[in-house]
């Protein structure tokens, strides 16, 4: 295999179903398996031209190939989430060669079968909140106004500054009550940084971005609780997705690292690290 590593994309228990036929890993093909005492390992082969150490730091300031990068990460992970309980490890985890792999098991074994005892027929749903901060565009007062249109414009001005205060403020109200009503409905809640529009491409300001395990016969509930608390026509949005492999839960009920397996809280740009085994 000179020339590749191996990607380990998750781990779980040996499972007999099969995967969902168009789910191919990052060479393009079906994800691979490794059973080692009692755990199996998701892998696919990838170039060490581009996931060895050097040029993977380079690599990991490219957004747009590590979103790409991510995105397989997370359809690998969702698929294997339809039929076994998988811990997901860190994006660009790779190892050596298939003793590598074995070594990563041996040496997680016990994190990663309480981590997987834990999360077994749970999901993850995430839950944003978003401030709606869009004001009408600045009108400049012509040289010419009079004191009455000056009036005028800062009358609009303030009113503008207002609305955006007032929808931060409904935002911030609706945040704090509905983490509270969701943590009491699900197993674990854990709160993210607000993400940065200008990354996620999202409308509004991000006030609350969080992620909640709950079990997997309970998700329909769950889901009702969150659209009976959104708000209508009030600047001020809530978004729901999921359900997915439970990304922010694998360190422990509340998403610590230090409490479980040696993964990643989240899944996408700026989380990669390479783990290389046997060098």
């Amino acid at each position: 295999m000179d020339g590749q590593l191996l990607y380990v994309y998750a781990v779980t228990r040996p499972f007999t179903a099969a995967l969902p036929s168009d789910v191919r890993a990052l060479d393009g093909e079906p994800p691979a398996l490794i059973e080692h005492r009692g755990l199996c390992a998701a892998v696919s082969r990838v170039p060490a031209a581009h996931f060895d150490a050097e040029p993977l730091r380079a690599h990991l300031e490219d957004l747009d190939w590590l979103a790409g990068v991510a995105r397989n990460h997370q359809a690998v992970v969702s698929a294997l989430a339809t039929v076994s309980c998988p811990v997901p490890l860190r994006l660009a985890t790779v190892c050596r060669d298939e003793d590598g792999v074995r070594r990563l098991l041996d040496s997680g074994s016990a994190r990663f079968e309480s981590a997987i005892e834990r999360l077994d027929g749970r999901v993850e749903w995430g839950v944003k909140v978003y401030a709606d901060s869009t004001v009408p565009e600045r009108v400049e007062p012509a040289p010419e106004v009079t004191a009455a249109t000056g009036r005028e414009y800062l009358r609009r001005r303030l009113g503008q500054r207002q609305t955006r205060d007032r929808s931060w403020q409904r935002a911030g109200a609706l945040s704090r009550a509905l983490h509270a009503d969701l943590c009491e409905r699900a197993e674990a809640g854990r709160l993210h940084p607000p993400q940065s529009g200008r990354l996620s491409g999202a409308s509004g300001e991000n006030v609350l971005n969080a992620a909640y395990l709950v079990p997997r016969d309970h998700s329909d509930e769950f889901v009702a609780a969150v659209r009976d608390r959104t708000p209508q026509g009030e600047g001020v949005r809530v978004e729901l997705t999921g359900p997915w492999a439970p990304y922010s839960f694998v360190g422990g009920p509340d998403g610590s690292p230090d409490s479980g397996p040696d993964v990643g809280q989240d899944v996408g740009p700026g989380r990669g690290r390479s783990e290389q085994e046997g060098s």
